[in-house]
């Protein structure tokens, strides 16, 4: 069985590095970073959408280009890796996904080509407190088709138009659409470890709520679209991490102590080997589960969880390691090793702690081994 790219999709990924090696430098991303009020990058964001990349997943009879989720990790993979400073995961990866699979006919063709044209901003409001999602956690509720309620935190929340939010009603946990921009939403930006992936906390005060998919079937939902968001969250770990491999064996190599090339030394020898390990280990996960989300089959849980483990350890390493590569000016400002930390830090959150995907993991290997 072959899991690598096809060589139509090795050639939309060359083509996705070639674009963002133009369009998406350091300088953009610290350009968000150094930015205090500035969100995201709006211009990349036309950018990508021009480039249709916000549809390839979404079918064509909804203005997207019907390519499929393997197409979408290729370039997935290729955004983690320039460490692009755009709502891409929060509105491809959880809300399109969200709206694909539990969306009415009605909720696809009015947001489905608003998404894929770049004109829509969405965001997954689903946790309210630090722990594992549980049902139990979530106290926001609806009533009368009203949400009352606080998220937090949300990644994009502070700059998005469109939210997924899970809630209950008469005690069950459902999936609501809830336009930011109308009356009862309020939102208050959160100080993160990576402000180019910006958060927010949203309170909700009787905003309109429109169900999405099954009344009480939300956490059922929710793990569906976490479980899809994780394979693609993995490509972009996965893009990452290589990026600080590249980038500690590039300084390795012209990096002199002694008369030497400090990568002639055993110690950073083992460190870049650790980091490369890692990262493949990471890469056949992530294409299990890219194959696994192509598929359509009841392996993706156990693949996504795999796959998200994998990808979070790699790039938290990779990152790490990268730092401590450059030694004592590794963690300085000038240099852009932090960049790749924060990075690292936040995507290996923003779908829930790899705490709470190794013990899905553990549930998903138990429930394959006792049938």
């Amino acid at each position: 069985m072959d899991f690598d790219f096809s060589d139509d999709q090795k050639f939309l990924k060359t083509e996705a590095r070639k674009f963002l090696d133009a369009r998406c430098g350091v300088a953009v991303v610290r350009g968000v970073l150094d930015d205090g009020a500035k969100a995201y990058d709006a211009e990349l964001w036309k950018a990508v959408a021009g480039q249709g990349w916000l549809g390839v997943n979404i079918p064509e009879a909804h203005g997207g280009l019907g390519l499929g989720g393997v197409e979408l990790c290729a370039i997935a993979e290729e955004l983690g890796r320039a460490l692009a400073p755009i709502p891409f995961a929060s509105t491809v990866y959880f809300v399109a996904e969200a709206l694909m699979l539990a969306g009415s006919q009605a909720q696809k063709a009015k947001w489905l080509p608003k998404i894929a044209a770049g004109e829509v901003i969405g965001c997954f409001a689903t946790v309210e407190r630090p722990g594992v999602l549980t049902e139990a956690q979530v106290q926001a509720k609806v009533e009368g088709g009203k949400l009352t309620g606080v998220k937090l935190p949300v990644t994009d929340g502070d700059i998005a138009d469109l939210a997924v939010v899970l809630a209950k009603q008469a005690g069950r946990g459902s999936l609501y659409l809830v336009e930011l921009a109308g009356p009862g939403v309020a939102r208050e930006v959160l100080t993160t470890l990576d402000p180019t992936r910006s958060a927010a906390r949203l309170v909700f005060t009787g905003a309109t709520a429109e169900p999405l998919g099954d009344p009480g079937e939300g956490m059922s939902l929710a793990e569906a679209i976490l479980d899809r968001a994780a394979v693609m969250l993995a490509f972009e770990q996965v893009g990452g991490a290589d990026r600080a491999l590249e980038m500690a064996k590039e300084y390795a190599m012209q990096r002199y102590a002694f008369g030497r090339p400090i990568g002639s030394y055993q110690a950073i020898k083992h460190k870049l080997a650790d980091i490369y390990i890692k990262n493949e280990l990471a890469r056949s996960n992530a294409y299990y589960g890219a194959w696994a989300l192509g598929a359509g089959g009841s392996q993706l849980p156990l693949a996504a969880a795999a796959a998200r483990v994998a990808a979070c350890e790699a790039f938290w390493f990779a990152a790490k390691e990268n730092l401590q590569t450059h030694g004592g000016m590794g963690f300085t400002w000038d240099v852009d090793c932090h960049l790749y930390y924060r990075r690292a830090q936040q995507l290996g959150l923003v779908a829930g702690g790899a705490k709470a995907w190794k013990e899905r993991l553990v549930s998903q290997l138990e429930r394959r081994n006792a049938a």
